[in-house]
């Protein structure tokens, strides 16, 4: 009898305990950053050598000039490219960021490098100059989210295409991109890389354009 009583409460089903959640991040809605950016010219023999001196122009090597124009009568001396550029920024997340995929909305106000371009031959102008750039840029994207709760280490993943306007000390233009990066947080706390591809446009002296990818390190603050 004491078997059989001892075997009986074995069998007797054992308390269930309470299920394990996971903590989750709270959500945030908006996020600033400042940047450092190293800029790569796109194309530049056609946007805007090309462009601007109506005909397609051929890269030298092993000259004092840099470019000349197909029918040999324009010689192109790049004077200065610059690569630093700075930029200032916010995104707005309307649904808040957390975790999986939102909606982002982003501004910024970045710099442009200097350009200058002198021309030898037929051409619109001697020289070809852009300096005292200055962008204002919108954009609408998806961001990825696996933010963290409290101090934890998240990461985060984002692509948005966009327009803003350039500024400079000599022509205003339009501006189109598209962008992607990502980054990793703790708190509210974070670093990015992000890879831009930004179309300049301009209609002085012909209509062109100046294309520009770049390359930024981020940092940023979210609440």
């Amino acid at each position: 009898m004491w078997l059989v009583a001892t075997l009986a409460g074995s069998g007797a089903a054992p308390q269930q305990s309470a299920p394990y959640r996971d903590a989750k991040a709270r959500r945030h809605f908006i996020s600033v950053s400042y940047e450092r950016q190293y800029v790569q010219p796109h194309g530049f023999g056609k946007h805007p050598l090309a462009e601007l001196l109506g005909q397609p122009v051929d890269e030298v090597h092993l000259e004092t000039f840099q470019y000349r124009s197909r029918d040999q009568r324009t010689l192109v001396n790049v004077l200065e490219y610059g690569t630093r550029a700075s930029a200032v920024g916010a995104t707005i997340y309307p649904f808040g960021s957390s975790v999986g995929a939102t909606l982002a909305i982003r501004g910024s106000i970045e710099t442009l490098p200097d350009i200058r371009v002198a021309f030898s031959g037929p051409a619109p102008a001697s020289e070809y100059v852009l300096t005292g750039g200055r962008a204002t840029d919108v954009g609408v994207g998806i961001d990825m989210s696996d933010r963290a709760p409290g101090w934890g280490i998240g990461a985060h993943a984002f692509v948005l295409g966009g327009i803003g306007r350039v500024h400079t000390e000599q022509m205003d233009g339009r501006r189109y991109f598209v962008e992607g990066g990502g980054g990793v947080t703790s708190g509210p706390l974070g670093v990015d890389v992000a890879f831009k591809y930004s179309i300049n446009r301009f209609t002085t002296p012909v209509v062109h354009s100046v294309h520009m990818i770049p390359i930024s390190v981020r940092g940023t603050v979210t609440f």
